[in-house]
């Protein structure tokens, strides 16, 4: 169903959020930004929450609206709503009380769901096999970007520029723990340990010594038992492009972005960037020459279409004292809270959440469903 078959009614959209990940907070403020934001005389929005235990709830729009910050606590979704499935029948996919009690068709998802279980390909699978197109990045692109090691592996292959990295597996963490500190041995100081598969900054820490390392797996193995460690840039830039792609051309670069951290030490971990304080502001666009910008969203275009991807992403990269531009990571589903990167570059760039919004639907709903 392309822009200009659209039906003579509201398109039918399925939210989904939430999540039983760690950043089913994140997700739910950003389905709540979707909500308030939506053109409601275009898009018909049926909630479909994920509760922290797995069940997927009907909620309504306006219960999704009033999900917010209350004293510095992430909104968290009760999972007392009629419990769902999606459903594919001769028809279309439809929406399905698991009671029996009813069903209501689907155009389209729109997934706002970080984490596992929500951008490693699992619910993109899910929206694949019921026949619901969707949002975003295929399977394969999903899963590939989720996964840190396998991305820059992908990225250092095709010659992208990355920074020095070790993978620990679990494998390798519980029968030889000694070999797999070794190996980190190899990176300058300081490093960060993540999880391998996670975002929004979740489990992340900056180490400065060696005997700081084993509790940083252990913090980073609570979220993901592969964990990757990356070696820190000293005095660089942290600066984010978002890549919007609609229906039609190519993709859309947004201006640039940059994460300026105010303490010696700090970075962007996840309390920075949802309860945001004086240790971090985002400055949007950033004071960058006009060289540095174009190399910069000319790489984020790269790796964008190098990895497949799909409807939107946000592709994070480093600046060195040097010049050099080095790409982080991408996020194929950024997140969509009011202190968001991407929805800000966008926005200054001219183009509204509402329209962010309708340019990722109809890109959905302009592609086939299945391989593409």
């Amino acid at each position: 169903m392309t822009n200009q078959q659209r039906p003579d009614r509201p398109i039918r959209v399925g939210l989904i959020f939430g999540g039983a990940s760690s950043e089913h907070g994140v997700s739910c403020l950003g389905a709540a930004g979707v909500v308030r934001a939506i053109d409601t005389d275009r898009y018909q929005v049926t909630g479909i929450g994920v509760a922290t235990d797995g069940r997927w709830t009907r909620v309504a729009p306006a219960d999704i609206e009033r999900l917010r910050i209350v004293d510095g606590r992430l909104p968290e979704l009760d999972g007392t709503g009629p419990e769902v499935a999606l459903v594919p029948t001769a028809n279309g996919p439809v929406l399905a009380m698991t009671d029996g009690s009813g069903s209501e068709p689907l155009d389209v998802a729109m997934i706002i769901m970080h984490g596992p279980g929500g951008e490693d390909g699992t619910v993109q699978g899910v929206c694949e096999t019921a026949g619901l197109r969707y949002t975003g990045s295929g399977v394969a692109a999903s899963a590939v970007c989720m996964d840190k090691h396998l991305m820059k592996l992908m990225l250092k292959a095709a010659g992208v520029p990355v920074g020095p990295f070790v993978v620990i597996t679990p494998e390798e963490w519980t029968t030889d723990r000694a070999a797999a500190l070794d190996a980190v041995g190899a990176l300058t100081l300081p490093v960060f340990v993540k999880p391998a598969r996670a975002g929004s900054s979740r489990g992340i820490s900056r180490v400065a010594t060696a005997g700081e390392l084993p509790a940083a797996i252990e913090e980073a193995r609570r979220h993901d038992p592969k964990v990757i460690i990356e070696e820190g840039f000293v005095d660089a830039r942290e600066l984010e492009c978002g890549v919007l792609q609609g229906p039609d051309g190519p993709p859309r670069v947004s201006v640039v972005g940059e994460v300026i951290m105010h303490g010696k030490d700090g970075f962007y971990d996840y309390e920075s960037k949802y309860t945001p304080g004086d240790e971090v502001s985002i400055q949007v666009p950033a004071e960058v020459p006009d060289d540095v910008t174009e190399r910069l969203q000319q790489q984020a275009l790269r790796v964008f279409e190098l990895l497949g991807c799909e409807g939107l992403a946000r592709v994070d990269s480093f600046l060195t004292r040097e010049g050099r531009v080095m790409i982080n990571e991408i996020n194929t589903l950024p997140g969509f809270t009011p202190t968001s990167m991407f929805p800000k570059v966008f926005e200054a760039g001219a183009i509204d959440f509402a329209e962010q919004i309708d340019t990722l639907v109809s890109q959905a709903l302009g592609r086939p469903a299945g391989l593409r």
